[in-house]
């Protein structure tokens, strides 16, 4: 049964026992979420407007902070976001991001958990979302994407997430000089990475880890 976790900075994550991982990092869940995808994601992009994809929407938290970067900016985001496990919602209402994030945050996270599978959602003036419920494995991807958030768990949990094929389909739909991150700096997964058409850098992580991966589509 999953487990919520308060971590070092007082947001939230979920820990599944089933396969010992957290979803965040537990020296922070928010923190880490802004370091990697929104610092070294959505801020690197100069694309306008932004399509986004995500890998990974768990607990809708990197949605979040999209959107609340998206109004502060006032740039279009176009994002999608796949998850082959929606959380429940008794699990998303105990959830305290809210709390944590302040601002408008609190509506936008009912809006963005509520708005209905496969299909686009205006959530704000600046933000669309689709969410779609299935498995990366066996969807065809249409693109083009500007951004990709890479965000499975890691290559030991879910190896079939971390593949050639994965990335090569990644890579097709997603635009030259297009950026990729996320927290994976494994060297299998930089050779991958490579082999599908990045380019790799290693760029200093956020409280916990030395390294993340942001990687430019060539």
């Amino acid at each position: 049964m999953m487990q919520i976790v308060k971590t070092e900075d007082g947001s939230h994550t979920i820990f599944v026992p089933e396969i010992s991982e957290h979803y965040h990092s537990i020296h922070g869940a928010v923190q880490e979420s802004m370091h990697i995808f929104i610092r070294h994601g959505f801020d690197s992009s100069g694309a306008d407007p932004l399509n986004i994809l995500e890998i990974g929407f768990g607990t809708g938290l990197n949605a979040l902070l999209t959107a609340l970067r998206s109004i502060e900016c006032g740039r279009k985001v176009f994002y999608t976001s796949v998850e082959k496990y929606p959380l429940d919602e008794t699990t998303i209402n105990s959830l305290n991001y809210s709390k944590i994030v302040g601002h408008d945050s609190s509506r936008l996270f009912a809006k963005i958990h509520s708005s209905p599978w496969d299909t686009e959602t205006l959530i704000c003036n600046n933000f669309i979302l689709n969410k779609i419920r299935g498995d990366i494995t066996r969807l065809e991807l249409s693109g083009p994407y500007d951004l990709i958030y890479f965000d499975a768990f890691s290559p030991e949990k879910q190896p079939e997430l971390w593949t050639d094929k994965i990335f090569r389909m990644i890579s097709d739909v997603t635009l030259k000089n297009g950026i990729l991150v996320t927290y994976c700096v494994k060297g299998g997964v930089k050779r991958t990475m490579r082999s599908s058409g990045f380019r790799i850098s290693l760029v200093p992580g956020p409280p916990g880890k030395r390294h993340i991966m942001k990687a430019i589509k060539i």
